[in-house]
């Protein structure tokens, strides 16, 4: 009978374990207050998905936009030059004459 623990250890026992499942489910609560629900976070995640790909359409256009505008600053460059040219030889053709 010596080794069985008396009422008073009993209790103190069940006092002590019940104390430690409080604190842990209030750990657990405090843990779960933080957690995104699921609903949210799809919502959240096809939101930002949109986002990503949307900005890479964007991306692309002015990539392209890029492209096409050096190509008419090079073609305005060739055209002025190919104008100017005659203009060029007619002058020194005349100043060497």
């Amino acid at each position: 009978m010596a080794d069985e623990p008396s009422n008073g250890e009993l209790g103190r026992l069940i006092q002590a374990m019940r104390t430690d499942m409080r604190e842990d489910m209030d750990l657990l609560n405090r843990r779960l207050d933080k957690v995104v629900p699921m609903d949210v976070y799809t919502i959240e995640k096809n939101g930002l998905s949109e986002r990503v790909t949307a900005l890479e359409v964007q991306r692309v256009k002015d990539a392209e936009r890029l492209v096409a505008t050096r190509r008419w600053m090079i073609a305005t460059v060739i055209t002025v030059v190919v104008a100017v040219l005659p203009y060029l030889a007619s002058i020194v053709r005349g100043a060497s004459a």
